[in-house]
């Protein structure tokens, strides 16, 4: 069995669309034949943009809180780096945060 991953990533509602079909253009979400797989919750992100930073939402020194979208996919290892590149191409954050889980297969 292929060297699986969970992909998470948080985006603004307004963006989730285009995040989720680029993650699934590149390759995640394929679980078995099934394409663009993906689980996904919505929540509050809240950070404050310091001293040179250029934030698509919100202002310098000032808390911004922002509905935001939690997406979930998984892909093979040989299409990570592709996933991810993809996900910065689109996301409309300067700093984008996702966080990448190695899967055991069992």
């Amino acid at each position: 069995m292929a060297e699986r991953y969970k992909i998470v990533i948080f985006v603004p509602l307004a963006h989730a669309d285009q995040v989720r079909a680029a993650m699934g253009g590149a390759g995640a979400g394929r679980i078995g034949n099934y394409s663009f797989a993906s689980f996904s919750s919505k929540g509050v992100g809240r950070f404050i943009p310091e001293a040179g930073a250029h934030p698509a939402v919100g202002a310098v020194g000032r808390l911004a809180e922002v509905e935001e979208e939690r997406i979930e996919m998984l892909c093979d290892a040989k299409v990570l780096r592709g996933v991810i590149d993809a996900i910065k191409q689109v996301h409309p954050y300067e700093e984008v945060v996702y966080e990448v889980y190695r899967l055991e297969a069992l």
